[in-house]
């Protein structure tokens, strides 16, 4: 992934990104220990499931990597799909 992608610092998350040939979008979660335990990093994990489920779409076909920083704990569903939608929005913006 690291190789000829793009990454977005959005305070909480880290999106790393890249185009794939599948024409479909990609997703992988990181959320380590450092967030919280394992109830609060399932928690964070649900958050960001769902939000990606809502916003797919509007992706393109992407690999999409999305690492949660330890802040990420305190955020709600909103918060989520908030960052998520700036992460699709900054992301096209850099291919067009």
């Amino acid at each position: 992934m690291n190789q000829a992608g793009d990454r977005l610092s959005l305070g909480e998350l880290v999106v790393r990104f890249r185009a794939n040939e599948l024409g479909h979008p990609r997703f992988g979660l990181t959320v380590s220990r450092r967030v919280g335990n394992a109830v609060c990093r399932n928690r964070v994990k649900r958050h960001l499931r769902e939000a990606i489920r809502v916003q797919q779409g509007d992706f393109g076909p992407y690999d999409v990597v999305i690492i949660a920083k330890p802040s990420a704990a305190r955020l709600g569903h909103a918060d989520f799909f908030r960052l998520l939608q700036t992460a699709c929005e900054k992301a096209l913006g850099h291919r067009l």
